[in-house]
Formats: structure tokens, sequence, C-alpha cells
């Protein structure tokens, strides 16, 4: 009887041995795949922040090639006007003048 109790015990601390082992392996595998998910974070945020500033940086350069563009078009409208008006000030007065002493 002494024998198949002290066998019992032997297989008990056996399997308690292969649990903490396993309980180990587990330790260090979750603070493996710990430490591999905090690097994949980490170049995931890298390559997401350089896209980021990449499409940043293209939309920067759009809107100033369109206010560039707009900024020449409205000088251009601006110097017509001007010179339109240079050209013609006399005949707009005269209109104007024309039209009020006409009521």
């Amino acid at each position: 009887m002494d024998s198949i109790v002290n066998k019992l015990t032997e297989i008990e601390d056996a399997a308690s041995a292969i649990v903490r082992h396993a309980e180990e392996q587990k330790a260090a595998m979750d603070k493996e795949y710990e430490e591999k998910r905090k690097t994949f974070d980490a170049e995931l945020e890298k390559k997401t922040g350089e896209k980021l500033e990449a499409i940043r940086a293209g939309l920067e350069e759009k809107t100033s090639r369109l206010l560039d563009s707009q900024s020449d078009s409205s000088t251009e409208v601006i110097r017509s006007l001007e010179k339109e008006y240079e050209e013609k000030h006399t005949e707009y007065a005269r209109e104007i003048l024309k039209r009020i002493t006409e009521v």
C-alpha cells in the first residue's frame, strides 16, 4: 500500500513539475509575444506616421500651388480691372452722371 501511495506521490510531483514547467514556458512565451507585439506596434506606428507625413506634405504642396494659382489669377483680374478703369474712367463717370440727372 505504501508503494502505491509513494508511486502516486511521485506521479503527482512529476505532474506538478510538468505544470510548473508549462507555466514557466507560458510566461516566457507571453513575454516574447508581448515584446514582438510592442515591436510590431512601434514599427506600424512609425510607418503610419511616415505615410501620414507624406500625405500631409503632398496636401500642403497642392494647397500651396492652388493658392499661388488663385493669387496669380486674382492679380491678373485686378490688373485687368485697373487697366479698364484707367482707359474708361471718364466714360464711366459720364454714364453715372447721365443716370443721376435723368431722374
